[in-house]
């Protein structure tokens, strides 16, 4: 059984796209992207049907990630078939756990630097409006975090199998 993550930010053009690409690249490299799927979406659905914005293209092929992209808004009826659903800064992860048809299903959604024991501060900030200097920071921010969430993955994928 595929165990199933989504990355989920504002408008699915920057920082979900970027995580997704990340934690794909992570999958594979550790043998797991049989195992898992790692998907995104928006809270919002401004940019629907377009790619990453540039910039985000930009700094994940400057650092070799493949981007294969088309925004989205997350819908509640996705919970149900979601094992996490990860969320860039609190406002997604409340709005989220808003959204969770069940407390069950609220207890998913999970905030990306949780999962970096380094972390000071647990949102992932929107590079959207500055320039490339903020893509190359969220970039780090989103590598840093995809170690831990991995290690917790493989944990859960592990779990099943026994």
């Amino acid at each position: 059984m595929t165990y199933r993550v989504c990355f989920v930010c504002t408008g699915n053009i920057c920082r979900s796209p970027m995580a997704k690409a990340v934690f794909h690249a992570r999958l594979t490299e550790a043998g797991l992207d049989g195992l898992v799927e790692a998907d995104s979406a928006g809270t919002d659905g401004w940019h629907e049907g377009e790619g990453a914005d540039p910039r985000t293209v930009d700094v994940l092929e400057a650092n070799g990630y493949a981007v294969d992209h088309t925004a989205r808004r997350f819908d509640a009826s996705w919970f149900a078939r979601l094992d996490l659903v990860i969320a860039l800064d609190a406002g997604h992860l409340s709005g989220l756990r808003r959204l969770a048809p069940t407390a069950r299903d609220a207890a998913k959604v999970r905030l990306l630097r949780s999962y970096d024991p380094a972390a000071d501060d647990l949102d992932v900030p929107d590079p959207y409006y500055g320039g490339a200097d903020g893509f190359e920071e969220c970039l780090e921010m989103v590598e840093a975090a995809s170690t831990g969430l991995l290690a917790a993955v493989r944990e859960q994928v592990e779990g099943r199998a026994a």
